[in-house]
């Protein structure tokens, strides 16, 4: 179980995941306040967005930098990427909603529906939900979306549908 806290001041820490604090941005999703680095300047990207938290969680909690340390949300997943290969700008394993691979628990789930998409990690998976943790979605640093095996197939969602999971190597 989980307790986040509901805060209106951007910057506070509104829960935690793998000693990884979430950070509040606030009402306004399109706002960022800065750029944030690690202390060896690695770029996390622009505070308390999406990204940043997805960044910062695979650097800090995975040891994992990705070569490509700029772009939106969306833009993590590669549609030119085949099922379970190298998606080079992350270096992680790409993964298709729909198709054979089910998402594990710290999977880089993104969302490519709306202009600038959204990310998030996966902090649950059972046969029925995953609950993913994220930032930049006021007042829900936690959600749960549906999972089902269909032929062997999996898929993840019911509006809101992502595209697909990445996974360190």
């Amino acid at each position: 179980m989980y307790f986040y806290k509901v805060t209106r001041e951007v910057g506070k820490v509104v829960d935690e995941y793998k000693g990884v604090p979430v950070y509040n941005n606030g009402i306004v999703y399109q706002k960022d306040y800065g750029r944030n680095f690690s202390d060896d300047g690695y770029y996390y990207g622009q505070k308390w967005q999406c990204v940043e938290f997805v960044k910062r969680f695979y650097y800090d909690a995975k040891d994992h930098k990705m070569p490509d340390v700029y772009g939106n949300a969306k833009d993590f997943f590669d549609d030119r990427v085949l099922q379970g290969q190298i998606n080079t700008k992350r270096n992680l394993i790409q993964y298709r909603n729909g198709d054979n691979e089910k998402p594990q628990q710290d999977d880089l789930i993104v969302f490519n529906d709306t202009k600038f998409g959204h990310v998030a990690i996966i902090t649950q998976v059972t046969n029925d939900y995953i609950e993913v943790i994220q930032q930049n979605i006021f007042g829900k640093p936690r959600e749960q979306f549906t999972i089902q095996n269909v032929d062997g197939k999996w898929f993840v969602g019911n509006e809101k549908k992502p595209a697909g999971w990445l996974r360190k190597l």
